[in-house]
């Protein structure tokens, strides 16, 4: 994870943001260690904030807390050896400074003693979704994109991705463009949650039409018609969204209420709850049954919502080689 603490990016909500943070740290570290990045002027407010259950450092710089598109994608061969790969961060299309952000990836690998290598595209990790057996999911918006990849076409960045994940077939969804600063992230909406099983946000209501409920529609439909690497039906569950008008009011109009931006760890699933009694209830017991076996953590995690993410887009796991 990494520790925001640039007035620049958050101005008044930093502060908000930071509790959110750790929040999720120490949360997760019930279950599974945790390491926040922090710049070293901040690493005593960090470490203050997040209690000595989480390993605050100060040897990896940073601009923001968005981890899982800074940081590395760690990797495990067939023969169990680790290694890094990372996606040329470019502050999603140059939309915000990250002269620090940009070598985050490469500083984790040096950071946990693993190869890195860099991907032949730009992108960011919340963009890809993998079932770790070869399937990739992503949204042409984000990643067929001239503000990352300009003058790439889809097979170019197919044949890409596939490569830096040990992949062989990407799934992709038309995504939004411009609406949001990832250009529609897919782990906003559609995750995979085993191989040859996903699951998507859904609108809570029927008459919701509005561009984030119609791209919700049009991801679901895709992926229940979909095969995976092996050529096998993808099985797809439906997990309902929050309904808008009863969602707590201290939201901005961006405000990000995804359920499925959740965070997997060692015997958890970390979750948000956004105020919509019924639909928080719902969406515990959804992610219950999708993942026997493990405690579903609820979050108020609004502040970051209000940023533009949630707990999955801060976050980003480490395999234990055994």
């Amino acid at each position: 994870m990494a520790w925001p603490d640039s007035g620049a990016i958050w101005g008044s909500a930093l502060e908000g943001a930071q509790a959110d943070i750790a929040l999720i740290a120490r949360t997760i570290a019930n279950y599974e260690p945790v390491v926040m990045c922090a710049n070293r002027d901040s690493v005593a407010e960090a470490r203050a904030a997040c209690g000595s259950a989480v390993r605050v450092i100060g040897e990896i710089p940073v601009d923001d807390c968005w981890m899982r598109d800074t940081g590395p994608i760690f990797r495990v061969n067939r023969a169990g050896r680790m290694d890094a790969v990372g996606l040329n961060f470019n502050g999603w299309g140059h939309k915000q400074t990250h002269a620090n952000d940009v070598l985050v990836a490469g500083r984790v690998a040096a950071y946990v003693g693993v190869a890195f290598t860099r991907a032949g595209f730009v992108s960011e990790g919340g963009a890809i979704e993998t079932d770790g057996h070869g399937t990739l999911m992503a949204t042409r918006s984000s990643i067929i994109n001239r503000n990352r990849n300009p003058g790439k076409s889809e097979l170019q960045l197919t044949a890409a991705m596939c490569a830096a994940y040990g992949a062989s077939k990407v799934i992709w969804f038309a995504g939004i463009v411009g609406h949001d600063i990832t250009d529609d992230h897919v782990d906003g909406t559609s995750r995979f949650v085993a191989t040859g099983r996903a699951i998507v946000q859904y609108p809570a209501l029927a008459s919701d039409h509005n561009i984030w409920s119609e791209d919700e529609r049009r991801q679901y439909e895709i992926l229940r018609s979909s095969t995976d690497a092996r050529g096998a039906p993808i099985k797809v569950n439906k997990l309902a969204g929050p309904v808008w008008r009863k969602i707590r009011q201290h939201r901005d109009a961006g405000f990000v209420d995804a359920y499925v931006n959740y965070y997997v760890c060692n015997g958890a699933v970390i979750t948000a709850q956004f105020g919509d009694a019924h639909a928080d209830a719902a969406a515990w017991q959804t992610l219950a049954a999708t993942f026997p076996g493990r405690a579903i953590e609820q979050l108020n995690i609004d502040h970051l919502g209000n940023g533009g993410g949630g707990i999955h887009c801060v976050t980003q796991q480490q395999p234990r080689l055994r």
